[in-house]
């Protein structure tokens, strides 16, 4: 896997993170958040960013909230396993 820089990455920790918990972040670079052409202004959505290897998604009501990412396969694999 080629290595990437991550010195302006955006990163998230956890939302079951506590003050003195061990914790998990996750960096996301610039990718851009894309929100789906289904969603409304009153829907409840998803949003997701394609960063290279992973793809993030995050709750659009909940910009700075917990980001689940995924390897860019397997999404992309999932998302045609909804057609």
């Amino acid at each position: 896997m080629p290595a990437l820089e991550l010195t302006n990455a955006d990163w998230r920790k956890s939302s079951r993170s506590g003050a003195n918990a061990n914790c998990v972040e996750v960096a996301f670079l610039d990718a851009g958040w894309q929100k789906s052409s289904y969603s409304t202004a009153a829907a409840n959505c998803v949003e997701v960013a394609f960063a290279g290897p992973a793809v993030g998604v995050r709750d659009s009501k909940d910009l700075g909230g917990a980001v689940l990412a995924f390897p860019a396969d397997r999404w992309s694999r999932f998302v045609e396993s909804l057609r």
